[in-house]
């Protein structure tokens, strides 16, 4: 497999939606930080507010929209898993709607991520990034 960390077998299918999106948030956020110390050096202070612009519910809400049509049937059961999720609240500024949705779409990036579907990732990556 191609992961970060380890190759050890995991079924994803089988974690929690939360855990895939606690993963998958970490995944997405390490993706928008390199693309933003790739675009230019920058100060601490001002790669934290762009990172967020890309990482807050809202941004991830309009993340998926881009990304859901280009989704297969698979990744479109991981992502709903992920937004039919529990979650025992939500964020200042955001809507119940983008939040679940942005649960969502952490779930697809984890769940990604631990199916070694690295490429595809990276794929999905630059059609929200075309979107700045």
């Amino acid at each position: 497999m191609n992961r970060l960390l380890s190759d050890d077998a995991c079924q994803p299918n089988q974690l929690s939606p939360i855990s895939l999106a606690f993963l998958g948030d970490a995944v997405y956020e390490s993706m928008v930080r390199e693309h933003l110390i790739r675009q230019q050096d920058r100060k601490t202070d001002d790669l934290h507010r762009a990172a967020v612009r890309f990482v807050s519910a809202q941004a991830q809400d309009e993340a998926l929209r881009r990304i859901l049509p280009l989704l297969t049937e698979e990744e479109t059961l991981a992502f709903k898993r992920g937004r039919n999720a529990h979650v025992t609240h939500v964020p200042k500024g955001a809507t119940t709607a983008q939040y679940h949705n942005a649960t969502g779409f952490e779930a697809l990036f984890g769940w990604l991520y631990l199916n070694g579907r690295i490429e595809r990732l990276r794929e999905l990556f630059n059609v929200i990034r075309q979107g700045e």
